[in-house]
C-alpha cells in the first residue's frame, strides 16, 4: 500500500477498510482479516493497524468477538457509507465546485462526463 504523508497511516488503513466494505469485499456479519494479516497486507507495524481497528470499533462499523477476531457490524455499510458520503459532501465537493467555477465548468457538462464515466463502468463490468 502506498501512503500519503499528509494523512496518519492509520487513518488511511481505515479507508482502506472503508472501500472494501463499500465495494462488498467484506459484508456485514463476515470476518475480516485479522490485525496481523492487516499489518502483514499493508507493510506497517501491527500497532498501527490494531489503532485502526479501535477507531472502527470505536465507530461501530467493526466488532471483535473474543479469541475468534473482528467482524464487520451489522448495520457497518450503512455507517460507512453515510461517513464517507458526508465527508464527500462536505470535504470533496466544495473543492470540485471552486474548480468548475474557476474552469468555467458547466453543471451539464460535469453531468455528461458523469453519465459516461457510469456507462464506461457498466460496460466494463458485463
Amino acid at each position: 500500500m502506498d501512503f500519503d504523508n499528509s494523512k496518519p497511516i492509520y487513518l488511511q488503513i481505515v479507508d482502506f477498510f472503508y472501500e472494501s466494505i463499500l465495494a462488498r469485499r467484506w459484508p456485514e456479519g463476515e470476518r475480516i482479516p485479522s490485525v496481523r494479516e492487516v499489518a502483514m497486507m499493508v507493510e506497517v507495524n501491527p500497532n498501527t493497524a490494531i489503532r485502526a481497528f479501535n477507531y472502527l470499533q470505536d465507530e461501530g462499523v467493526i466488532y471483535n468477538k473474543r479469541g475468534i477476531g473482528y467482524f464487520v457490524s451489522e448495520n457497518g455499510y450503512k455507517k460507512v457509507l453515510d461517513i464517507k458520503r458526508k465527508e464527500f459532501i462536505e470535504l470533496t465537493l466544495p473543492d470540485v465546485f471552486k474548480k468548475m467555477i474557476l474552469l468555467d465548468v458547466k453543471l451539464e457538462e460535469m453531468s455528461n462526463s458523469y453519465n459516461q464515466y457510469v456507462n464506461d463502468i457498466d460496460h466494463e463490468n458485463k
